[in-house]
């Protein structure tokens, strides 16, 4: 599916507005009704939300008390490169922001203890683990029995699987990975989303159809222009992700959840870390922080009743 020449120019600016902004700037809980309120609210500016919800956080001893006896300090992976509520920047072009830093300082704060930020790119931090060379990762990953093989997850959010495409699309609703065969599917490389659809490519070849492309890019800037520009037919991405960046821009719309993952902070297998994260997510959620953190961000209907350590991945 193309879309002509002439209506894909209608397109460019609304477009070009976000993914400059995206690259000036940087690359799942309740049901999606509170998903679709809370994000349309956080969409009534465009500028990135920047009220304080983690100066307050004190240090949990009861939490702390979990923490291995020689951490003092850890050091965190975030990828960077996307649109809120992803990670992303200040206007001043040094100042990280977004829903999984505020999320990782809070819990640092619960602990009591220094955090070390550092950007890497999403497809890197994971295999980055085993080595060491981080303490853990905070981008939005998915957990999934596969990941779970080789990673510890301790929950925070709850997200997943969505689809978006152009207004002017046929498509109104992804239900079956089958209504792509034929198309170009643009999607974050490294991630869940590019495994779930290299797996199923079969669905469509089983039936005798024009397999779906996938085109993966490594931020998401790349991602919408590919889309703008015609090269891709539909977007797959985080579901606040998607809905955020539809709330702000033309010319898009989203189509809808596909599958729900539960987020966590990931660590290497056999981490002594995990039971200390856990309380301190849980403390944040008995303290009212954790719903700040959601308010500030859009993301209230991605709210968790409690942390788990590795669950099973979401089946729905």
């Amino acid at each position: 599916m193309r879309t002509p020449l002439h209506a894909r120019n209608r397109l460019i600016t609304p477009f070009v507005l976000i993914t400059a902004a995206t690259l000036l700037l940087t690359a799942c809980g309740s049901g999606p009704g509170d998903a679709t309120d809370a994000v349309g609210a956080a969409a009534a500016s465009d500028k990135v939300p920047t009220t304080d919800v983690v100066s307050a956080v004190h240090k949990d001893e009861a939490a702390a008390g979990l923490l291995p006896a020689d951490v003092r300090s850890l050091t965190v992976a975030i990828s960077v490169g996307g649109t809120p509520p992803g990670t992303t920047y200040l206007s001043d072009g040094k100042t990280l922001t977004g829903q999984d830093v505020d999320f990782a300082h809070a819990v640092a704060k619960v602990l009591g203890i220094r955090l070390r930020t550092e950007q890497a790119g999403f497809e890197a931090i994971l295999p980055a683990l085993d080595s060491g060379k981080y303490d853990f990762g905070a981008s939005n990953f998915g957990v999934t029995d596969e990941r779970r093989r080789t990673i510890d997850f301790v929950t925070y959010v709850n997200d997943g699987q969505g689809f978006a495409t152009r207004k002017d699309s046929k498509l109104s609703k992804v239900t079956d990975l089958r209504q792509l065969c034929g198309l170009d599917v643009a999607t974050g490389a490294g991630t869940t989303f590019e495994a779930t659809l290299e797996e199923n490519k079969k669905v469509c070849t089983d039936t005798g159809r024009k397999p779906y492309r996938v085109q993966t890019y490594g931020e998401q800037g790349a991602l919408w222009s590919s889309l703008q520009q015609g090269r891709s037919d539909v977007v797959m991405s985080t579901i606040n992700g998607l809905r955020y960046a539809v709330a702000h821009q033309d010319g898009v719309k989203f189509l809808n959840e596909y599958h729900r993952l539960d987020v966590g902070y990931a660590f290497k297998k056999g981490t002594k870390l995990a039971p200390a994260f856990q309380a301190a997510v849980n403390k944040l959620i008995a303290d009212g922080t954790y719903r700040k953190i959601l308010e500030k961000w859009g993301t209230t209907g991605s709210a968790i009743r409690t942390s788990q350590i590795s669950p099973p991945e979401l089946r729905n």
